[in-house]
């Protein structure tokens, strides 16, 4: 079976050692771990600042054997400024992660693709590839789009991140993934919901919150894992409405389980 990883947002409440056990315990190999806030009210547990709990991280890492697949999430805003950005990255670097995510929202183009050529090389000198996620309210909504902006920006050693439910909710469908070099896809984001997309301006709200664990909904999982190589890892990203209140470790299993049955499948 190809890799698992629980990605942070499916449990966004849960702080990193939380998340490891919770993952741990659920069957999954892998985690997603954020470590930059999104926006400035994003709240996440401040591991780039805390020695002693990057030492706790990597020991309880190291006792699950448990790996750290991606750290996240970097949005290129008008403001951002990757010189501020690059101890997070040797911090995700030092923990063990492989990629470093990122998404874009500034509509300046030539802005866009200097901070996002600074941030593939940053990350590339401490050994993560930079994965750029398309996603239908940011300004690269599309896969074609996300892929023709790398193409001109020419980074180095960067790659792309397709989401199930972004690629559904802006009109893409698996097939398209053929057209593309495998090589991109390091690995990608699973999770389900219903065929019909909601109005436009609720798509954050979906993606946010509002996601299905796989084989729950109605998207076209079996024909979207088929699309990328067999050992390309799957990192589960589902927030799910009608069980957020429950224990951590309680959506982990659902979620653990639910992919567990769509791949078995």
């Amino acid at each position: 079976m190809r890799p698992i990883s629980l990605a942070h947002l499916t449990v966004l409440d849960a702080d990193p050692l939380a998340l490891i056990d919770a993952a741990a315990a659920n069957g999954f190999d892998a985690v997603g771990l954020r470590i930059v806030p999104a926006f400035a009210a994003s709240e996440i547990t401040d591991v780039v600042g805390d020695a002693d709990l990057q030492r706790r991280i990597r020991r309880r890492l190291a006792e699950t054997g448990l790996k750290i697949l991606d750290v996240e999430a970097i949005w290129l805003k008008p403001e951002t400024r990757i010189e501020a950005l690059k101890p997070a990255l040797g911090t995700g670097a030092e923990l063990g992660a492989k990629y470093v995510l990122t998404i874009a929202l500034d509509d300046d183009g030539a802005r866009l693709s200097d901070n996002f050529g600074k941030l593939c090389a940053a990350g590339y000198a401490c050994g993560l590839r930079t994965m750029l996620e398309f996603i239908p309210y940011s300004v690269l909504g599309t896969l074609r789009e996300a892929h023709a902006f790398l193409t001109e920006a020419a980074p180095q050693d960067a790659g792309l991140l397709v989401d199930a439910l972004h690629l559904s909710r802006s009109g893409g469908h698996p097939s398209d993934i053929a057209a593309y070099d495998p090589a991109l896809f390091s690995y990608i984001h699973l999770c389900d919901a219903p065929q019909a997309k909601p109005a436009p301006e609720k798509n954050r709200d979906e993606a946010r919150g509002n996601r299905l664990y796989p084989g729950d909904g109605e998207l076209w999982l079996d024909a979207f894992v088929a699309a990328f190589p067999s050992d390309t890892p799957i990192a589960v990203e589902a927030p799910n409405a009608a069980t957020r209140n429950l224990p951590i470790m309680e959506r982990a299993r659902l979620a653990g389980e639910a992919t567990r049955r769509l791949l078995r499948t």
